[in-house]
């Protein structure tokens, strides 16, 4: 039976938290995410969790109590954005190589500089090779969901990855929405509990955790972590299918909306699939065979499933909320390109930078993004295949 409540993304992860009821909380204030902590202390604070808290003086100390508490056989949590996920780098590293599967909730806030709070991928994005698994919230029932099915994903024995939630800062973090929320006795059965095979208070098996990495093992070492995260696909897909028999709601890779017949697409990350589902509907009213890729899991990303959704398109834009710098797009662009080009299906392909640092991406920027794409077509050329949407002033052009 489910639970109708209305509640920001924060409230909804805190409260999963809460249903969860982990062993340790590493926290530090950072904007948009304080509210997770905040909201959180309060239920320790009236008794309704045994977690201990442990608040520090930054994020790099935040993660290192986590990596510390799951190292010795404890479930780990903390929260960060932007600035903060910037600090844990070094951790971030240790937490993937040790093969710990702490649960951070990431509230995407876009990098400084220049300084900014708002909402991009910047952070999680500038993450994403660091042996994490990402999977992203469109809205805050997503964002709850996701977070649900986060521990019984990274736990799993052939994974043991650290896992990564991630919803968009202010768009979802702070704004309030209708959610279905499961009963605490259905949520501690799906996501069970916490039993590491090995940790460091496990008396009978004394170990090492995050050794000296000699030249004779370090790349073992990095191919048993890139194992993991082939492995952590099928986690995904199967923890997924059996919280869809749970709740109701189902959950994959990606969703892959109006795209059986679809002649152009549009494929995105976060809450800017709402704006691309309604887009997509006014083009479908008007006769135009538009359809959209909402990607859920970023990392272990899902090239050749991707691939297999876009086979039918003549032409594709994929849309970043991160600049890489590299004169070519962004990350998923160049992710989304690899694994078209992998598999020999080859629509025309433009890649978008948008919404930096809380730009706006209405209906009628998206419609834009479509009539970029059916000129595409017309005229058998996507160039210029790296472009910017809704800033002021010029373009890149000739790329």
């Amino acid at each position: 039976m489910s639970i109708r409540e209305r509640l920001s993304g924060n409230e909804a992860v805190a409260y999963a938290m809460r249903q969860i009821d982990p062993d340790v909380m590493g926290a530090f204030p950072i904007t948009p995410s304080t509210e997770i902590p905040q909201i959180y202390s309060r239920y320790i604070a009236d008794g309704l969790v045994g977690t201990e808290f442990i608040a520090v003086e930054s994020e790099h100390s935040a993660l290192s109590t986590c990596i510390g508490a799951e190292a010795a056989g404890a479930r780990a949590v903390t929260a960060t954005s932007s600035a903060g996920l910037a600090f844990m780098w070094e951790l971030l590293h240790v937490a993937s190589s040790s093969r710990l599967p702490i649960t951070l909730a990431c509230v995407c806030r876009a990098l400084t500089g220049p300084i900014n709070i708002n909402n991009d991928h910047s952070d999680s994005m500038n993450a994403r090779d660091a042996g994490w698994i990402q999977i992203y919230a469109e809205n805050n029932q997503e964002a709850y969901d996701n977070y649900l099915q986060a521990m019984p994903i990274a736990e799993r024995s052939e994974v043991r990855l650290p896992i990564m939630v991630c919803q968009d800062g202010f768009i979802t973090s702070h704004s309030v929405e209708n959610i279905e929320l499961l009963e605490d006795e259905t949520v501690k059965a799906f996501v069970g509990s916490y039993e590491p095979e090995n940790y460091l208070l496990k008396h009978d098996n004394p170990l090492a955790v995050g050794p000296y990495g000699v030249s004779s093992y370090y790349m073992e070492a990095k191919m048993a972590q890139a194992q993991a995260m082939v492995c952590a696909k099928q986690a995904i897909l199967e923890t997924g299918q059996r919280f869809g028999d749970l709740s109701g709601r189902y959950y994959g890779l990606f969703e892959a909306y109006r795209m059986e017949d679809a002649e152009t697409a549009i494929v995105l990350i976060g809450s800017s699939a709402g704006t691309a589902r309604v887009c997509v509907d006014r083009l479908r009213a008007q006769g135009r065979k538009a359809g959209m890729v909402k990607v859920r899991v970023y990392r272990p990303f899902p090239g050749e499933e991707l691939a297999d959704a876009l086979k039918g398109v003549k032409a594709v834009a994929v849309m970043d909320k991160c600049e890489s710098f590299s004169t070519h797009g962004g990350p998923l662009g160049a992710e989304v390109r690899s694994a078209l080009y992998d598999a020999s299906v080859h629509p025309l392909l433009i890649n978008y930078v948008y919404g930096l640092g809380g730009r706006d991406f209405a209906v009628t920027d998206c419609e834009t993004v479509f009539n970029a794409l059916d000129e595409a077509v017309a005229a058998d050329s996507a160039k210029p295949v790296y472009r910017h949407l809704g800033q002021r002033g010029g373009d890149l052009s000739g790329l």
